[in-house]
This record gives C-alpha cells, structure tokens and sequence, in this order.
C-alpha cells in the first residue's frame, strides 16, 4: 500500500507541471491567434474600406467585451470581487494613454521609429519588475531578449526619421502600455483576481470612456468624422468581426499577463510579429519580404527559444534574495499585529 501511495505522490508534481505547461501553450496560442486575427481584419476593414478611426473602434472592441463580461457574470463564471476605484481609476488612465498613444506616434512618426519605439517596451517593462518587484534576470536571459530585438528589428525597421512630437507621443505610449500590462499582473496578484474578474471591472470604465473621447480624438488625428462614414454592409461586418475577434484579443491579454508577466508577454508577443508577416506574404504576395526580413525572422524565433529555456531555468528570472527575506519580514510582522504580539 505503501509504494502505491508514494508513487502517485511522486507522479503528482510532474502531472500538475505539465497541466500546467499545457495551459500555458494554450493561453499564447489564443492570444497569437486573435491577435494576429484582428490585425488582419483590421487592415483590411482600414486599407480596403478607408475606416481610419482606430480609437473609435477601439472603443467598440471593448464596449463587445464589457457585453461579454456580463454575460459569463450571469452564468457565473466572474464572481463577485474588489478592485479599489483608485486602482481601476489608474488602470484606466495607463490604457486609455497607450492606445491613444500608439495611434498617435504611428501617425506622427516613421514606420521605422514606430517598430523601434515598440521594441523598446521590453527594457521598460524589465525596469518595471526590477524597481517594483525586484526582479533578478541572469545573463542569459538578458542576452536572449537582446537576440529577440534585434531579429525583430531586422525584420520592422526600415526607414527611421525622427520628430519632436512624434518623439513625444512614442514615449508616452510606450511607459503608458508597459504600465497597464505591469498592472494586469500585479492587480490579479494583488487582489486575487481571474483574467475574467479583472476584464469585468476594467472593461466597462474603458469602454465608457472612449466611445466618448474615440470620435473626438480619431476627428483630431485625420478631420474625419466617425458618424459620416459611408457604411457599406461589408464594413460593418468587417467592423462586427473585429470587434468579436477582440474579445478574445482583450481576454487572452489578461489570461497571459496573469500566467506569465509584463516581460514574457512582450517577448513572446513578437512571435505575432513574425507570424502577421509570414501571413502578409501568403496573403498579400511577395511583397516587403526579402533575405533580410527572413534573417531576422529567424533570429527572432532563436531568441524566443532561448528566453523560454533561459527564463524557466533556476536564477533564470527570479526575485532576488534581499526581497523575499524582506517579504517574509513584514508578512510575519502583519501576523504578529493580528495576533496582538508587541515588541
């Protein structure tokens, strides 16, 4: 009886790391998916229709995700939960800002600027976890991300011209997108939120807010005006089919940042990269890919490889030691408070 009994303990670890891996290739496979599905659908509903009103429709996806929120509420799949008006209020302001803020600096900036100031959120994002979390990488971690933006910058950046607003409006987007998904990890962290709990709270506030400010904003960026668009039935579907795609967009987001962080995010998001210009190649023709774009598709899935393995080994990436020692300080302090234990 014995034996049996230590063998399915033995088994159990292996078993749940391996659920575990499973979710995981799950969860970055629906992010990949929707979110190269929605770039595709997008630029076909921009470049073929003329619907040049980003923020606007951003406004839309999330409007579709509030109505997807409170329909797995009411099957009750999000259960009543907390989240501070202060921090959804926070939340709210860091992802309103990088949306706005990506829109703008693709306008305003190169296309090549535009990749460059995207690529850059990864140092930022690793700035993030090092000050607040006090997250260690070891070298090869850190030579593996190197790898991967390089690749990917091999592969984006062409032409590289730089403006004073422009400028601007890339640094903004860039600190304002790394702090919302900072937050997406640390609010359900924090406050022991699902992905679903947390789209639930955060959802509506963004929807809210930028079918109110989206025509504005989109009117200040081309002088067109959102309501006098000539809709067609085939924009509208395309403009339906965005917005359902992007429900998953916003929830795999979550799901991903949740499971992972901030940093695995961003580096495994550029295997979208990779795949949206394979997919640009099948779909649209030869068209922008040549040796070079091809080298750096290569280098880039090297380094993704190489930060998988180099990330998920001991001291790979880490809290350092200083911070869980304090940790545990002031967790024992907070019991010791609990129980009425004075120094």
């Amino acid at each position: 009886m014995a034996p049996s009994i230590i063998g399915k303990a033995d088994r159990n670890p292996t078993s749940k790391a391996d659920r575990k891996a499973a979710l995981d290739v799950g969860a970055w496979l629906f992010n990949v998916t929707t979110s190269v599905g929605i770039i595709m659908v997008n630029k076909q509903l921009m470049a073929v229709y003329g619907f040049s009103f980003a923020t606007t429709l951003t406004g839309l996806h999330f409007s579709m995700t509030t109505l997807m929120t409170l329909v797995l509420r009411c099957m009750g799949y999000i259960q009543p939960s907390h989240l501070p008006v202060i921090d959804l209020i926070k939340f709210a302001i860091c992802a309103n800002f990088s949306i706005v803020g990506m829109n703008v600096s693709l306008m305003w900036n190169s296309v090549g600027f535009y990749q460059i100031a995207k690529l850059s959120m990864i140092p930022v994002s690793c700035l993030f976890e090092v000050v607040f979390d006090k997250i260690g990488y070891s070298r090869d971690t850190k030579l593996s991300i190197m790898v991967v933006l390089a690749g990917v910058a091999i592969c984006t950046v062409s032409d590289v011209s730089v403006n004073t607003k422009g400028f601007i409006a890339a640094v903004v987007a860039v600190w304002s997108t790394a702090m919302q998904q900072y937050y997406v990890h640390n609010l359900q962290k924090k406050y022991s939120l699902s992905s679903f709990d947390l789209l639930g709270h955060t959802a509506p506030v963004q929807a809210a807010s930028l079918i109110v400010l989206g025509p504005l904003i989109d009117y200040w960026l081309s002088g067109l005006r959102v309501d006098l668009f000539d809709y067609s039935l085939p924009s509208v579907f395309f403009i339906v089919l965005s917005c359902i795609i992007a429900v998953g967009t916003n929830l795999s987001q979550f799901i991903c940042i949740g499971r992972f962080s901030a940093v695995s995010f961003q580096v495994l998001g550029h295997m979208k990269t990779v795949l949206v210009l394979i997919m640009g190649f099948f779909l649209f023709g030869k068209q922008g890919l040549n040796i070079q774009v091809v080298l750096g598709m290569l280098l880039a899935i090297c380094g993704m490889i190489w930060y998988g393995n180099a990330s998920s080994k001991p001291g790979g990436k880490e809290k350092r030691a200083y911070s869980l020692v304090s940790d545990r300080v002031s967790k024992a302090g907070a019991a010791d408070e609990e129980l009425g234990i004075k120094s």
